[in-house]
């Protein structure tokens, strides 16, 4: 079967060479049981992959199932995954079969692996690597021939240096990886994939499909998608049912767009608190100027002190500049006879040395580099230099006050 007809029969919609690539992937695999992990932001379209490869397989005619492992509360997914002996645990009224057992002879697609327990990632690695597996609450190991095919939002390379991922896992299951695109690199689909959307809508709401003006083209092609298809086709939905005009503009689109659309869309410069697109591309870009900026004003520091080392004559009487990153403790670790006095009023810090003997050791202490740190440290800075006004903040920063509250969230920042 040739990539067109793959496409036409799982409702494929585009033509990037990212998107034809991944497909080629899979038609090339699905012949194996080799296992598959599928890697893609969240509403690209992986689970479609997953039932590609099972319908050009051998297995095609036996069952095939699709298991959320984020969606099972982790006391539940050992049952769920291997089933269970009557008895094994509080509610547990009968023997089940697990999915391994019911899917026998087919495919089983997990989704979202990321959000597996540890405990049962050890007992997924022994189904992989043996065909083996134990009932929750028994100790006969049963047999099974299941192909498995995982997919994940989140990098689990990364997850596996952490201590949340399995290495063995990993490799074992990433024997063939396939990488499906976020619909902001495949721009040339996004307008396709529109119309497509407009035209079922139309169908199913019983009206004339919308269409887009040049100008609303350029919206929709500037827009960065962070939910992707699936995003693209709510918003789709949305203006088919709601939008009383039938000719949408890009003022009409901008509508039915979410906030956070326009720190990406193109946008008029001069004005006060604008940020244009040729300026900064998104947010990481403003934090990296800050984080560069602050690694220089560290730099600076580290070279005056550096020269204070070598230059005894220099101890006497020496005004260093007060800045965050100093430890005035760490100074008197250098030479326990330096003694530093600090005038809060002034704002110098003096370093004099008592005995006129120069530093006999020094260390240099490495300053974070991660950039999470910096985002998060510089978002507390915001808050409290605005006083914990997020809007402002959030201009001053750069970013919508949507993300700012996102970033909140999600680096655990209380509100100042």
């Amino acid at each position: 079967m040739d990539q067109q007809s793959i496409k036409n029969r799982f409702n494929i919609i585009g033509n990037s060479s990212a998107l034809n690539h991944a497909l080629n992937i899979a038609i090339q695999v699905a012949n194996t049981d080799l296992s598959v992990l599928i890697n893609g932001e969240s509403g690209v379209g992986k689970e479609v992959f997953s039932q590609i490869i099972h319908a050009l397989s051998a297995r095609k005619h036996n069952p095939f199932i699709a298991v959320n492992c984020g969606a099972i509360p982790e006391g539940t997914i050992d049952s769920e995954l291997f089933g269970h002996e009557k008895g094994s645990f509080t509610g547990a009224v009968d023997s089940r079969k697990g999915y391994f057992e019911t899917v026998n002879g087919g495919t089983i697609f997990l989704d979202e692996i990321g959000e597996m327990p540890i405990g049962t990632q050890a007992r997924l690695l022994r189904v992989l690597e043996a065909g083996e597996y134990i009932r929750v609450g028994s100790s006969k190991v049963q047999k099974t021939d299941v192909r498995v095919i995982a997919a994940s939002n989140k990098d689990l390379l990364e997850f596996t240096h952490n201590g949340r991922f399995r290495e063995d896992l990993y490799y074992r299951l990433n024997t063939v990886p396939i990488r499906v695109p976020a619909l902001r690199d495949r721009q040339e689909d996004i307008i396709l994939l529109f119309r497509k959307f407009a035209t079922d809508f139309a169908e199913k709401y019983k009206t004339t499909p919308v269409q887009l003006t040049d100008e609303a083209k350029e919206t929709l092609i500037a827009y960065s998608w962070p939910g992707n298809v699936r995003e693209l086709k709510n918003v789709a939905e949305q203006i088919s049912v709601l939008s009383k005009e039938k000719m949408i503009s890009g003022e009409i689109l901008k509508e039915f767009l979410p906030e956070h659309a326009y720190t990406r869309l193109p946008a008029l410069s001069g004005g006060p608190g604008v940020v244009t697109q040729t300026e900064f591309a998104n947010e990481r870009e403003i934090l990296y100027k800050l984080f560069f900026d602050m690694k220089k004003d560290v730099n600076e520091l580290k070279k005056m002190f550096f020269d204070l080392i070598q230059n005894p004559s220099m101890n006497q009487h020496v005004p260093v500049y007060q800045a965050d990153s100093v430890n005035i403790n760490a100074i008197k670790e250098l030479n326990p006879n330096t003694s530093a006095n600090y005038n809060s009023n002034a704002q110098p810090l003096f370093i004099r040395n008592d005995q006129n003997t120069p530093l006999q050791h020094h260390e240099e202490v490495e300053e974070s580099l991660s950039i999470v740190d910096k985002e998060k440290e510089l978002i507390i800075k915001a808050l409290k230099k605005h006083r914990g006004k997020r809007r402002d903040a959030s201009l001053d920063l750069g970013i919508s006050e949507r993300t700012l509250y996102r970033k909140l969230k999600e680096y655990d920042i209380e509100h100042l």
